[in-house]
């Protein structure tokens, strides 16, 4: 675990993921009410092509928010399972310490910002399982 990782920071960073599930939680689960008020609300509603086009791309959009949320809540367990290892905060590619800044933004950060970047720049990669490094 890197040095500048005290038991106060890492409580800090602790508490930061905690709030981020919190939200995130919240997030799934109003998506989910609306998700389910909307099927209910349009029962014998008669829609016209472009009210269907237009349900079917929000339809879509809030199906890849909630993958991205869930890929989050996954991240967020993967870091905790990493604090418990002793190797949070370690960059999973090279090795390096990840910047405390950038761990303070994205605590469930798994790369350094060098390591991030190379990673964007060879364009989407396919949804991972946490525990694959």
């Amino acid at each position: 675990m890197s040095a500048t990782l005290t038991a106060t920071v890492l409580d800090e960073l602790k508490r930061r993921l905690a709030e981020r599930e919190r939200m995130l939680r919240r997030e799934i689960e109003e998506a989910r009410a609306a998700r389910e008020e909307g099927r209910t609300a349009n029962i014998g509603v008669v829609v016209d092509r472009g009210d269907e086009a237009n349900q079917h791309l929000q339809a879509g959009i809030a199906h890849l928010e909630r993958e991205r949320d869930l890929q989050e809540l996954a991240d967020i367990d993967e870091a905790r399972r990493r604090m418990a290892e002793g190797t949070y905060g370690e960059c999973i590619d090279c090795g390096r310490d990840i910047a405390l800044e950038r761990l303070r933004v994205q605590p469930s950060s798994l790369r350094c910002i060098a390591c991030q970047e190379a990673r964007e720049k060879r364009g989407p990669q396919p949804l991972r399982d946490p525990l694959d490094r």
